[in-house]
């Protein structure tokens, strides 16, 4: 019996352990069949293969990485629709919508992303420097460093291409345009006042302190649809952001004194500068061509205030100034001189505030409002001049794609101008406008690869005062041709209301917006250290102003059947890698350019304009001297004049101008530095043109004078000192 029962044991543990084999063998099967395998190709665009590929389903662990010829193979239990994700660097991530029994020596291509860092950036028409930007052209720092600009943002700006350097005026002159054709703008609003008072043949400055700004974009040309009633250019100033630290910066100067400082909390700071400047001590010693009653004087200050959101910045920034000019001007049409007293009060104030809000939107909206108050005695007649302008702006863009991104606005302009004018022998003459312009625009930029880009634009604005619609449509291409070089091109209609000396008499006349029509060919080169441009451009004016009079008054018969064109080529080069330590660019620029306008019998090219310039300007900083040596050049041919003793219409030329200069830092310690500037070094004998007479002598002679600067050289001294917590901050780059 026990062994018959040992035998069936044997028989029930064999059948089991065959049972167990079964099953295991059925599983094993069930699982290899249920199997898929997965396989393909992946490629660009171009149809090369892409090695390091990441290919996955999506919510797995199943997958693997393209080989080098792009192919690649994995196995996945999953079954039905899935979701196969394909990934790579610069490349676009591909999702695609699989059955995995059915995938099978397929190809996936991916797109080269458009964010990557070598993807083309549009640049005709446009330098932009400062953190943010992609390509530096022109840093803050630059601004102050820059020997011979002595902290001046439009001075420096004068050392780019497709300026023009017009001594006698201080303000910016682009590509053919008058300085009132170009606008700038602080954090996209508007300023309608941006220069400092000034009298005839006496330069102004810029209003604003270079260091509270992060960022300067200069656009000669073919800007955006953003911006509006600009014939000629844009310059855009960013505030910064955020400051690093707390700080206090003190300067002590031959012409004044300044006192800035920097406060930061968790989420918001506040940056403030106060500056007065004072000519008279420095006129003592050094003896300028002018016959002060007294020396100019000015008071100014600004501040920035900055609060972070969760998901967004709001930036206050205001700033105002007072100057004083009082001289006694040689004028050629009088024997005695011309008593000329001038009180300038300024105060400007802008709010932006930049976020972010649902899916994937971006705002920026804002306000700014200017005031401008000149109180002119000429003599005994009284000039009193009252300006308030406004800006309102919207601004939304949002990215529909990693290749298409569009953004929208509007903007409304509100000026109110008001001017009365009083002599001895006549009752007070008023005269001014008030001005409402409304416009929307829309914008389109559109990534078709990383090498090829387009943005499309269309402004459209209607004016009150003018009673007129207009439409200024912008378009601009990008083509990358190899990895450190590209192509732009660049067209737009731009129009603007036509000045305040015109159009104060728009209730006796009826104007129209003067026009222009830009054209722009632009190739760039950039590589670490290293920036060539080279730009032609061809700009088209129509309905500019026109009057019959010597001089501009209420009873003159104006006309908007100006015309003109301006066209040229604009290089520049810059370079940090020649040798260690040293920095330097070369600005050239050429411009053929003519207008009919103003009282012109004739189309003739303007006498702010020279047709050749050229800048160099170079940084050394010295280690074992502890200094920054600086040197700029600035040469340009000579500018056409009108001899009145000559029957052609502006046919002279003054003698080319020319004007070195030095600047030298020294770091007496870490946060002290001792600065020495000096203008026009070597002293030469610049001429910006003639005054003449408005009536022959007796002989039938028309005299004139000469315009020149007001000394052959500056000359200037200053003391910095930068008081931070990390003790290491000083005013180098403020210099």
């Amino acid at each position: 019996m026990k062994t018959k029962f040992l035998e069936l044991e044997k028989k029930e543990i064999g059948l089991k352990t065959k049972s167990v084999f079964t099953i295991l063998f059925l599983l094993i099967s069930s699982a290899i069949f249920s199997q898929n395998t997965l396989s393909g190709k992946v490629v660009d665009t171009k149809g090369k293969p892409i090695a390091g590929a990441n290919i996955y389903i999506d919510g797995t662990y199943d997958g693997a990485t393209s080989s080098e010829n792009g192919e690649f193979s994995f196995t996945t239990e999953t079954s039905g629709n899935q979701i196969l994700i394909v990934s790579f660097l610069i490349y676009e991530t591909s999702t695609t919508s699989i059955d995995p029994a059915n995938f099978k020596n397929q190809t996936i291509k991916l797109k080269e992303s458009i964010n990557s860092l070598d993807a083309v950036i549009i640049t005709a028409g446009t330098m932009e420097s400062g953190d943010k930007a992609r390509v530096s052209v022109l840093k803050p720092l630059d601004i102050v460093t820059t020997a011979g600009s002595a902290g001046n943002i439009i001075a420096a700006l004068q050392t780019l291409p497709g300026t023009q350097s017009v001594g006698e005026d201080g303000r910016l002159f682009v590509r053919g345009g008058e300085a009132n054709e170009t606008q700038t703008f602080v954090d996209g609003i508007r300023v309608s006042q941006p220069y400092g008072a000034t009298v005839q043949n006496l330069p102004t400055r810029g209003r604003f302190s270079p260091f509270l700004f992060s960022g300067i974009a200069f656009s000669t040309g073919g800007y955006s649809a953003e911006y509006g009633e600009a014939l000629s250019s844009v310059l855009l100033l960013n505030t910064q952001d955020d400051p690093d630290q707390n700080k206090t910066d003190i300067a002590m100067m031959t012409v004044g004194l300044g006192i800035g400082h920097t406060k930061k909390w968790d989420k918001s700071s506040l940056s403030v500068n106060v500056s007065y400047i004072n000519l008279a001590p420095y006129q003592a010693v050094v003896k300028q061509d002018v016959d002060w009653n007294q020396p100019y004087q000015s008071i100014s200050g600004e501040s920035v205030y900055r609060y972070h959101f969760n998901n967004g910045i709001l930036k206050l920034y205001a700033a105002f100034d007072t100057e004083k000019i009082d001289l006694n001007q040689k004028n050629i049409n009088f024997e005695d001189k011309i008593r000329v007293n001038l009180v300038n009060n300024n105060f400007y104030l802008n709010t932006v505030y930049n976020g972010t809000f649902g899916s994937n939107w971006q705002i920026t909206s804002g306000l700014s409002y200017g005031y401008s108050n000149n109180k002119k005695d000429i003599d005994i007649d009284h000039l009193n001049d009252d300006e308030n302008a406004a800006h309102l702006k919207l601004k939304l863009k949002k990215s529909l794609s990693n290749s298409v991104k569009l953004s929208f606005g509007a903007d409304y302009f509100i000026t109110k101008f008001s001017e009365d004018f009083q002599d001895n022998l006549a009752p007070t003459i008023t005269n001014g406008y008030d001005s409402n312009i409304a416009a929307i625009y829309a914008e389109t930029e559109v990534s078709f690869s990383s090498k090829l880009a387009a943005k499309v634009g269309l402004r459209a604005s209607n004016n009150s005062l003018l009673d007129e619609t207009a439409l200024a449509p912008r378009i601009s291409l990008g083509y990358k041709i190899a990895k450190n070089s590209q192509f732009s091109l660049a067209y737009g209609d731009f129009t603007q209301t036509p000045v305040v000396d015109y159009i104060k008499y728009s209730k006796y006349h009826q104007f129209e917006s003067e026009k222009a029509a830009h054209y722009i060919l632009n190739f760039q080169y950039n590589k670490t250290g290293r920036t060539f441009r080279a730009e032609a451009y061809y700009k088209d004016y129509s309905n500019l102003v026109k009057y019959n009079t010597q001089n501009i008054q209420y009873n003159s018969v104006f006309s908007n059947n100006g015309t003109g064109y301006a066209k040229g080529l604009d290089i520049f080069w810059r370079d940090s890698k020649l040798y260690k330590n040293l920095e330097y660019w070369i600005s050239y620029s050429y411009i053929d350019t003519k207008r009919d306008y103003k009282n012109f019998p004739t189309s003739v090219t303007p006498d702010f304009v020279a047709d050749q310039n050229l800048s160099i300007v170079t940084k050394y900083f010295i280690t074992d001297w502890k200094s920054q040596i600086g040197l700029t050049n600035s040469f340009s041919t000579g500018r056409p004049y009108n001899n009145p003793n000559e029957t052609k219409f502006m046919n002279g030329k003054t003698k080319s101008y020319n004007s070195l200069s030095l600047s030298w830092a020294y770091l007496l310690t870490t946060q002290k530095i001792l600065y020495f500037s000096v203008s026009n070094i070597l002293g030469t004998q610049n001429v910006f043109g003639y005054d003449y007479a408005k009536s022959p002598d007796a002989t039938g002679v028309y005299n004139r004078q000469a315009i020149t600067p007001t000394a052959d050289r500056f000359f200037f001294i200053g003391f910095f000192w930068t008081i931070s917590q990390n003790k290491n901050e000083n005013q180098l780059k403020n210099l």
